[in-house]
């Protein structure tokens, strides 16, 4: 049991550990990057084909042109669909079963639907929104704390428990009685990627249309 959880490898000067899950964050960035460039050259259209599926669905629920949200969607979408189905591959993790990875991520779709916010509305009618009426400010932050919270374990309570029924089952019976369950797990992290997103999406649209973000 004690492989579904992260381990420390090292550490950086003596105080920052440094675990098994941010060394195959890393690996993962790389090949990403190696496959990207590889696609581009020899299959476009596959890339061609990701760009559509997110677009489509960024403009569906905007209801406007989704080129300037693609790049921070698409990422999102494309890290964690890779991130969640990591720990296939021989001598690498899961990196989104450290609950480290999912806050990380959660922050980031915080801090982008502000971003999103502010750049529609300026500074000032951007806060104005959030603040009006000026009584229902407290349960707005409540509001975005919880719905960051929530994000983080959802993402990270469905990715450990895949890894955990995995792991279990590999221990009791064959080597091969597994793969049952790692085809769903894959699944499941395919639609957790993708509900990840969609509702980073359903924040940044509340955002850019009633203030309330």
């Amino acid at each position: 049991m004690e492989t579904v959880f992260p381990k420390v490898v090292f550490t950086l000067f003596g105080i920052i550990p440094v675990r098994d899950t941010v060394i195959s964050t890393w690996i993962m960035i790389a090949l990403t990057l190696g496959v990207v460039v590889t696609l581009r050259r020899l299959m476009p259209a596959a890339l061609e084909m990701f760009i559509g599926f997110v677009s489509d669905t960024v403009s569906d629920m905007l209801g406007r042109p989704a080129e300037p949200f693609l790049p921070f969607l698409g990422a999102v979408i494309l890290f964690l669909l890779l991130a969640n189905n990591l720990g296939l591959l021989p001598f690498l993790v899961t990196p989104t079963k450290d609950i480290n990875t999912p806050l990380a991520m959660a922050l980031v779709v915080f801090f982008g639907v502000h971003y999103y916010g502010i750049r529609e509305k300026g500074l000032w009618g951007y806060l104005k929104g959030l603040a009006t009426p000026i009584f229902l400010l407290p349960l707005e932050i409540i509001g975005q704390l919880s719905r960051t919270i929530s994000l983080t374990l959802r993402l990270f309570g469905n990715v450990l428990s895949s890894e955990f029924i995995v792991t279990v089952i590999f221990s009791l019976v064959q080597p091969i009685a597994p793969l049952p369950m790692m085809v769903l797990g894959t699944v499941s992290g395919v639609l957790q990627a993708y509900i990840f997103t969609v509702l980073a999406l359903s924040y940044i649209a509340s955002a850019l249309g009633g203030g309330k973000s």
